[in-house]
């Protein structure tokens, strides 16, 4: 598991080095900043980081610390032997992501990845991960860039937007996109169904005038 958590990072930290410094300095993982990763296993395998205080660990818990160019990690394992209310999710129907923060105290988090059952935690699986994740995170940032640049006026709204997509904070990125732009019918309307990725998207082309 730390293997895979550190090449997950290593592959995020190559993609980011081929960007721009601007681009480079808002993708969340290398700010410096450490940050903890949690692994906590439900029916499935749910990986996901956040920058909140996670207390020390105790008992049979274990904590183990990481680093990759410029991104700080620790690494923290959680199963129904450890936390009980992890054998209690069920995930039938899909990955129960809310739900296990949840269980663990966490409202916001950088990331948040998913092995299902049977899937090996290899080096290519790692690699794949880590480059889709930073592939959204380059995405996002450049798409704030761009909101920013077509909204004179409002740009302290959209540094909020953007820090709330960094947290994972979707109902509060909806909100603050109809603050933006409250002309915009495709922002103001959008559906409570939208993914985070829907509402920046039609902040950015509304902003831009595309759907005038």
């Amino acid at each position: 598991m730390a293997d895979y958590v550190a090449t997950v990072h290593e592959t995020y930290w190559t993609q980011a080095q081929l960007q721009s410094a601007a681009v480079r300095g808002r993708m969340p993982l290398v700010s410096g900043e450490a940050f903890t990763v949690v692994a906590a296993g439900a029916q499935n395998l749910h990986v996901f980081a956040t920058r909140e205080q996670l207390a020390e660990p105790q008992g049979p818990e274990v904590a183990h610390k990481g680093e990759v160019g410029g991104i700080r990690w620790t690494l923290r394992f959680f199963d129904p032997v450890v936390l009980p209310e992890l054998g209690l999710i069920n995930e039938r129907l899909g990955p129960a992501t809310d739900e296990v923060r949840h269980t663990l105290g966490v409202t916001t988090y950088l990331y948040h990845l998913i092995v299902q059952p049977g899937s090996e935690l290899t080096a290519h699986h790692a690699g794949h991960a880590g480059a889709g994740l930073a592939n959204s995170h380059i995405a996002v940032a450049r798409d704030f860039a761009a909101i920013r640049a077509h909204a004179p006026g409002r740009e302290r709204m959209v540094d909020e937007m953007e820090g709330a997509a960094l947290s994972g904070l979707e109902i509060a990125q909806r909100l603050l996109a109809r603050e933006i732009a409250p002309w915009a019918a495709t922002v103001t309307e959008i559906g409570s169904d939208a993914t985070a990725d829907d509402v920046r998207r039609a902040l950015l082309s509304a902003v831009r005038g595309e759907d005038a």
